[in-house]
């Protein structure tokens, strides 16, 4: 048994549409369905049954098709007065859910002749309706939709569903904005009480602590009292830290060969003469990148330096550009 049921038709103007605008989807999932049916005819039942039934399950999604037909389309019809495809076509939707039943009723009991029959009816009515879709639903509600309207179709769409194993691009297509040139103000989709506004965004204190836990860069905090008050505890640190030096004045906290640099650098950040001191060095077989920069509030009042140390060895010997993951 080789054929169900021939259909002919083509799918109306899909490439002359945005991608993932809903008529546009309409179309494509109707060229699925012809697809899954002129395979299904060619399948062998008596050797490739399961794979049959797999096919027929796939063609069964045709019901995601109807329902945001229903759902969607048609209210946004009734709203500019036409009525009838509510009425009629919905009708016809609830035809085509019988003649399902009774295909799957067939498959189920593999009785090819009912296979035969049902499938044959099936077909032919999921053609007619895709060419009454094709040759009159979809180009009336192109002219009387307007883009907003279509461009809200997408929420509902995507709480029902489509047919296809992948979904749909977005409609309209996002707009790709520089992050440096973003200045809308979004409503934001998390509370705030628990979490602190920085200069951009909110942070729980757990968040923070993450950030400073994740960084590949050992950050030291000192005061403008030459106290350390923070370090940040990660994993593969540079060069050690323990609690005991919070409270601690910093002259005390490095060795006495380069303590008189830090001193350097600590008065010259105080008179506002330098911001930044930087070195590299070898250490333990690996260069190591240290910079201290001079923190500041908004008058240029001193409040602190900070001390970043960064093991940049492997960062040393990049060339060229890597711009695709390799990943295994």
């Amino acid at each position: 048994m080789s054929e169900f049921f021939g259909h002919g038709g083509r799918v109306f103007g899909a490439e002359s549409l945005p991608e993932g605008h809903p008529v546009r989807v309409y179309l494509e999932e109707n060229r699925l369905i012809r697809e899954y049916m002129a395979e299904l005819q060619r399948v062998d039942l008596d050797e490739n049954y399961d794979y049959f039934r797999e096919l027929f399950e796939k063609l069964c999604r045709v019901e995601l098709h109807f329902a945001r037909k229903e759902n969607q389309l048609f209210p946004y019809l009734e709203k500019h007065g036409w009525t009838s495809p509510s009425q009629n076509m919905w009708a016809f939707h609830d035809a085509i859910r019988e003649e399902i039943k009774a295909a799957r009723r067939a498959v189920e009991a593999r009785d090819y002749d009912a296979i035969s029959q049902t499938f044959r009816t099936l077909f032919g009515s999921l053609e007619h309706i895709m060419q009454v879709e094709e040759g009159r639903l979809l180009p009336n509600a192109l002219q009387l939709l307007n883009e907003e309207e279509w461009k809200e179709f997408r929420e509902g769409d995507e709480e029902i569903g489509w047919m296809f194993d992948e979904t749909p691009p977005p409609y309209p297509e996002p707009e790709y904005i520089h992050p440096s040139r973003d200045t809308k103000r979004r409503e934001l989709p998390f509370g705030i009480e628990d979490k602190t506004h920085y200069d951009e965004g909110y942070l729980t204190p757990e968040q923070v602590n993450f950030i400073f836990k994740f960084l590949p860069v050992d950050i030291t905090y000192v005061d403008e009292n030459d106290r350390v008050v923070f370090y940040n505890r990660g994993d593969e640190r540079v060069f050690p830290r323990s609690a005991g030096i919070i409270g601690r004045e910093v002259r005390f906290c490095h060795p006495p060969k380069s303590v008189d640099q830090v001193l350097m650098i600590l008065d010259a950040f105080k008179k506002g003469t330098k911001d930044v001191a930087e070195f590299w060095i070898e250490f333990k077989g690996r260069f190591i990148h240290i910079r201290y920069f001079a923190v500041r509030d908004e008058e240029r009042n001193y409040k602190g330096v900070i001390e970043m140390s960064q093991d940049v060895t492997e960062i040393r010997r990049l060339e060229g550009e890597k711009r695709l993951l390799d990943w295994a």
